[in-house]
């Protein structure tokens, strides 16, 4: 037979690991995933390229650029890092960048290398101005109407 304080006893228990179960489940490192996105930059690539070096070697020890700059007649690579925490709710908290920017010359040798951070981005402004919609005017017709 089980007595009154043997009831309570186990009663406490269960509501003391119930209690302890519920605050495990408040940490917020389960709610954040730290995410590598973009190029991968290796430390050992980034000391292979030289100046003088050609566009055909850059691609060979990196890979292809994921954006080019062609305008004149130099060019650029670029090979984006981007180290960010997603949370629970979809929020994307970039915490590293890094930018290999490399350059060439018109002859399409490397002319220089040069690694960005976070710190050397620059906050643009999105504008948010919409292009009126012109659906929703009146015809001639329903302007000489609604002036009677």
């Amino acid at each position: 037979m089980v007595t009154d304080s043997a009831r309570r006893r186990t009663l406490k228990l269960v509501a003391a690991l119930g209690l302890l179960l519920s605050l495990a489940a408040c940490s917020t490192d389960a709610f954040v995933a730290q995410r590598t996105e973009g190029y991968v930059i290796p430390d050992s690539a980034l000391q292979q390229i030289r100046p003088g070096q050609s566009v055909d070697l850059v691609v060979t020890v990196l890979g292809s650029p994921q954006t080019t700059n062609t305008f004149g007649e130099n060019t650029a690579f670029y090979y984006v890092e981007n180290k960010v925490e997603r949370t629970a709710f979809g929020l994307r908290l970039p915490k590293e960048r890094r930018v290999l920017a490399v350059y060439f010359d018109k002859d399409k040798r490397v002319e220089s290398k040069v690694l960005y951070g976070l710190e050397d981005g620059k906050i643009v402004d999105i504008n948010t101005h919409r292009t009126p919609s012109y659906g929703q005017d009146r015809t001639f017709v329903q302007s000489i109407l609604a002036s009677f």
